[in-house]
Order: structure tokens, then C-alpha cells, then sequence
């Protein structure tokens, strides 16, 4: 009989959970694992839940009922999990994870940055959970960079040894914006009167695009409208707003300036994946945009670039299948 561990991607708004198999595998060899060998998977609201341990007694005590009770556990959370103590930033959920182990009866319990789960899905999404945007192939071995706007900006690095992936957390989305023409200068003044500092993050995210347009307003002497970023996208692709439809340019030619120098910085051979709920909604014009040219306009080091493949990402439960993957991990290590 199968055994399965507990795996769960607790948002600010809803928890998933799911059952993954536990598999043995060699190290050197990899693991394989698809998104449809998780079972029991589903979404509770985490507004219906005082605490994270009654929402997983709940999904324990209901969808996976029929499954034995898991003795392993990996959560990907939202939030910075380096600690014992792990308080939500979105959410009313704090809690210590020494605790909240004893308290579900589990032998382990590992949470992990977001991130990490995104980019430890990565090796295991199959073609149809993926979208190539431009030209360039993967090198296998080489580092992937994973990092999307969304919220905010993540950003996270996979590499690879002999004992398994290595995962790269990092705060990238808050580095420095670094404006390359006179457009995206002025853009950075006018976001300099609103914020101490200029983070990418303040440019690719969805309050990102609504800077864009609040300072594209600015530049062309026009009255800002109170338009939110689903507003600004759906004027933008109905070409029923000039300022809109030049703030979404100007999103993806950022967001490819950026990708490129992540690409850069992670020597990012094995390829550039984007995920985040904002590029799916525009696929098509995503394809057409600026963006793959803005991430190969590297000088110097386009040569480097322009061979990396970029993807986006529109699998349905990468967060759930890369804390599948960690928890395949480190379970296989104990034994």
C-alpha cells in the first residue's frame, strides 16, 4: 500500500492541501513525480479557521479521510519560515512550528518559503504546464531562476548536486529599479516622491502596473483615473486607453529587464520560468510585447542571454507539487 505525506500551499486566503506519495529513489538519478499523483487535494478558506492546526485537522478529518493519517509534512507559506515562530504576513494565522508538529502528531514538519515550493516544482511540470516565451533551450544541470509578479515579486534559484537540489531563497524582487531610458526615469522620479526607495517589486507586481499607469499619467499631462490592475490590463489589451495600453508595455519591457539580469545573476542556463497570477491573464500579448527582447538587451553578455529559455508557468498546483518534491526529499534522506 501506497504511503503519502502531507503537503499543503497556505495562502492569504486559502490553504491547499493535498497527499503525496512517498517514493524511494536514488539521489544521482532524480526523483519523478507528476502533479497527478497528488491525491486528495483541496482548497479550504482560511477565514473559516482560528488556526492552521484546526484547518488541517479539518482537511485530515475530511478529503483525506479515506487515506492513512501522514507522519510527514511540508508546508509552503507566504511568509519568511527561518524561524521557529512563523507569523503571517496576509493572514491572522502565528504559530510555532515545534508546536504545531506535536500538536498534529507528526514524526516531521518542514515549512518552506513559497518560492521554494514554486521552484522545486519546476523539474517535475510537464509540457502542458508550461509556455515557452522566444527562442533558447535548457541546459540540464545548469541553475533555473523562478520569479513572477503576482501580490508582489518573488524570485527563488534551483540548482543541482549529486544529493539533490539546492534551493536559492532569496528577496530579489527588492532590489533597485534600474530605469534604461528617459520614460522609465521619469517613472522612477515620480515613484520617488511616493516611496523612500524604488524596488522593482514597486514596478512588477499588480501595484506595479498601477504605478506604471499613475506615473505614464504624470508624463503625458493626463487625469489619473482610480483604476486597480485588472482595469488597467483589460483597457490596455481593448486598445480603449492610450495611457493603459502604454503602461502595459511598459510592464512587460520592465519586468524583461529585470528577468534578464536575474538570468544573469543565477547564470540561469537551465531556463527563466514565471509564474504569478498577472502574466497568464495576457499570454498572447505577453508573446508579442517587449519583454524577450528587453531580457536578451544585456551588452556585452546578450550572447550569454539570448540562448536561455524563458516559460511561464500555468500549471495548477505547482506549489503543492514542489512541496511534494521537498518532502520527497527529505524523507529519502532519513532512510
Amino acid at each position: 500500500m501506497a504511503q503519502y505525506g502531507l503537503i499543503a500551499d497556505i495562502g492569504g486566503t486559502n490553504a491547499r492541501f493535498a497527499l503525496a506519495p512517498l517514493k524511494d529513489f536514488d539521489p544521482a538519478s532524480g526523483l519523478a513525480l507528476a502533479e497527478d499523483e497528488l491525491v486528495a487535494v483541496a482548497a479550504l478558506n482560511g477565514a473559516e479557521y482560528d488556526t492552521i492546526g484546526d484547518a488541517v485537522r479539518a482537511y485530515l478529518a475530511g478529503p483525506a479521510a479515506d487515506y492513512e493519517r501522514p507522519r510527514h509534512a511540508v508546508m509552503a507559506i507566504a511568509c519568511p519560515t527561518d524561524r521557529d515562530q512563523i507569523t503571517m504576513t496576509n493572514h491572522t494565522w502565528a504559530f510555532k512550528v515545534s508546536e504545531l508538529r506535536v500538536e498534529l502528531e507528526l514524526e516531521t514538519l518542514k515549512f518552506i518559503n513559497d518560492y521554494n515550493a514554486l521552484a522545486n516544482s519546476i523539474p517535475h511540470l510537464g509540457d502542458d504546464g508550461l509556455i515557452k516565451v522566444g527562442p533558447g533551450e535548457a541546459v540540464p544541470g545548469w541553475p533555473m531562476a523562478v520569479t513572477g509578479p503576482g501580490t508582489g515579486l518573488g524570485l527563488a534559484g534551483l540548482a543541482f548536486s549529486e544529493t539533490g537540489p539546492v534551493t536559492l531563497e532569496t528577496e530579489g524582487g527588492h532590489a533597485h529599479f534600474a530605469p534604461t531610458d528617459e520614460v522609465e526615469m521619469h517613472i522612477l522620479g515620480f515613484l520617488l516622491k511616493k516611496y523612500e526607495r524604488v524596488s522593482i517589486e514597486r514596478l512588477c507586481s499588480g501595484m506595479g502596473l498601477e504605478n506604471i499607469y499613475e506615473a505614464l499619467c504624470d508624463l503625458r499631462g493626463v487625469a489619473t483615473e482610480s483604476l486597480k490592475a485588472p482595469d488597467i490590463s483589460g483597457r490596455g489589451l481593448a486598445k480603449q486607453d492610450p495611457i493603459c495600453e502604454e503602461a502595459l508595455a511598459r510592464f512587460c519591457a520592465i519586468f524583461g529587464n529585470y528577468a534578464g539580469d536575474v538570468a544573469l545573476t543565477l547564470g540561469a542556463k537551465g531556463g527563466l520560468y514565471i509564474t504569478g497570477g498577472i502574466i497568464p491573464r495576457f499570454i498572447d500579448y505577453f508573446h508579442s510585447s517587449q519583454f524577450r527582447a528587453r531580457f536578451e538587451a544585456k551588452g556585452r553578455l546578450r550572447g550569454f542571454v539570448e540562448h536561455i529559455p524563458t516559460y511561464v508557468v500555468v500549471s495548477k498546483q505547482p506549489g503543492l507539487l514542489g512541496a511534494a518534491a521537498v518532502l520527497n526529499h527529505r524523507v529519502n534522506k532519513q532512510h
